[in-house]
């Protein structure tokens, strides 16, 4: 096994003191050009391995961001958390993630786990914790499509992409518009996928049904309330063309295979609408989603915490801000005139 290189070796090999290679790693302004040449020859030389755990003792930055995401079962969450971890890069942040389940107390615990481990800042995208509660921690927090009242956040402009998704089947001509979704407080950003849908039919003076039901994390479950959904609608609007907006597309694509499974021609007899631009485009007909732009989203909210972090170490007061960022209507399959129907 290779022998750790200390300070004391750097310092024996450049003939500097250890002070002086300290200086090096914590305040290399200090140093000459020269001084600091020849440590860094020295480090590759003698193939010196950073000590992090030193590091963050000696000036009190871990460069750690906890994150909390509420489960994986929808896919917008792993695509969310794949692209906040792709800026390491961009911004030196390693991240420690927890899947808090929808659990209160198991969120405390896995905050108060974070905060042990010194992290600078919080990524929220669980719902369970109001902001109220988040605010108390006293660390830089930023949440992402949740109650945000007491906490910088960001958020997709929800009403903007119902009002697309709705005004895109009035242009269909379809006879009923039908929104679905889980039960959603209105303090949610979510919720202006219900309230934009409404709206936008209410303007237009057609007829929209919002059903929303008590999904759980749980394809099963989920299979099972949406065929309760199709057979409702069926029994209720047997002979109109049905406009379906769904609240996310892991719902749109369950309710798309029920659709084929029954033999239903789509578009032509059923119109399907997504939200998020995750899976769509995966289906076995690809759907018609309103897209969030995940990307942007997920470096905002490093860009957000960021600054307050650095905010916090000069002592600036940070501002809440609500980040807000357009989704737009990607048109596939489940719209407009072009037939599929299962054999």
């Amino acid at each position: 096994m290779n022998k750790k290189v200390t300070f004391s070796d750097i310092a024996k090999y450049t003939n500097v003191s250890k002070m002086t290679v300290s200086r090096y790693f914590n305040d290399p302004g200090s140093l000459t050009p020269e001084t600091k040449g020849k440590i860094e020859k020295a480090l590759k030389e003698l193939n010196y391995k950073s000590n992090k755990v030193a590091k963050i003792l000696a000036n009190g930055r871990s460069e750690f961001i906890g994150i909390i995401i509420p489960e994986l079962f929808f896919d917008y969450y792993s695509q969310v958390l794949n692209e906040i971890l792709t800026t390491y890069n961009d911004f030196n942040y390693k991240f420690l993630v927890f899947a808090g389940n929808h659990d209160q107390e198991l969120e405390k615990k896995y905050i108060e786990e974070l905060l042990a481990y010194q992290v600078e800042g919080l990524i929220i995208l669980s719902y369970t914790l109001p902001s109220e509660v988040l605010k108390e921690y006293n660390i830089p927090i930023v949440t992402i499509e949740r109650e945000d009242q007491y906490v910088t956040s960001i958020n997709t402009n929800n009403y903007l992409g119902a009002q697309l998704a709705a005004e895109h089947l009035i242009q269909d001509q379809c006879d009923i518009l039908i929104n679905i979704n889980s039960f959603v407080r209105e303090n949610v950003p979510a919720y202006d996928r219900i309230r934009g849908f409404e709206d936008t039919c209410r303007q237009n003076q057609i007829p929209c049904k919002i059903i929303q039901k008590n999904f759980k994390n749980d394809y099963d479950v989920t299979y099972e309330l949406l065929d309760s959904v199709y057979r409702h609608l069926e029994s209720e609007y047997s002979n109109k063309r049905k406009g379906v907006f769904l609240s996310n597309d892991n719902y749109a694509n369950i309710f798309l295979n029920i659709l084929i499974k029954n033999k239903k021609q789509i578009p032509e007899e059923y119109e399907i609408i997504g939200f998020d631009n995750t899976i769509s485009k995966e289906s076995i007909i690809p759907i018609t989603t309103v897209a969030q732009n995940i990307q942007k989203i997920a470096r905002s909210a490093v860009e957000e915490l960021k600054e307050q972090i650095e905010s916090k170490d000069s002592e600036k007061k940070s501002e809440i801000r609500h980040v807000i960022i357009d989704p737009q209507l990607i048109i596939r399959g489940t719209t407009g005139r072009n037939s599929y129907t299962a054999e």
